[in-house]
């Protein structure tokens, strides 16, 4: 009897560390896309997006069909969708779901910025033989963090549907 209650109050503080660090990453991970979604509706924003949608094989469409500020508009409204639909993960697990997958997406695509910028805009000379991020490529690196946190979002909402 002393054994199981010395485990379960070994575990409680392990269990609640884990569920706070879970909300701690959500609603992190959901200020920063609503930051930069509501940044997106800047013409400041708009003109620093515009080297990296123009040369994406994903977003370069929008530029055909917006104007810059449109496109830009576009993407600060699925930002803060995405942030939105994260932050009611607790509601729902089924919409934290659709949010998850948004944010996935979203990272994934600025990732691709890295491939598709030309070289000079992401890479500078080699540090004694490592590649130096550049401009853009330090900027866009983040976004792996991001795209981890994005993941664990996603597997947490998943794992309350199953």
């Amino acid at each position: 009897m002393a054994t199981a209650v010395q485990q379960l109050t070994s575990v409680a503080p392990v269990a609640r560390s884990d569920a706070f660090s879970k909300y701690f990453i959500r609603y992190a991970l959901v200020l920063v896309i609503s930051w930069i979604g509501f940044m997106k509706f800047t013409g400041p924003e708009a003109q620093a997006i515009q080297p990296l949608l123009a040369t994406s094989p994903f977003m370069s469409w929008l530029l055909r069909v917006f104007s810059l500020q449109g496109a830009s508009n576009f993407i600060g409204v699925a930002e803060v969708t995405t942030a939105l639909l994260l932050a009611l993960r607790p509601v729902s697990a089924k919409i934290g779901l659709v949010g998850g997958v948004l944010a996935i997406g979203t990272f994934l695509t600025t990732l691709s910025f890295m491939l598709s910028l030309p070289h000079a805009a992401v890479w500078e000379q080699s540090l004694g033989g490592f590649p130096a991020l550049a401009g853009n490529g330090g900027f866009l690196v983040k976004d792996f963090v991001l795209l981890g946190a994005a993941v664990l979002c996603t597997s947490d909402a998943l794992a309350d549907l199953r």
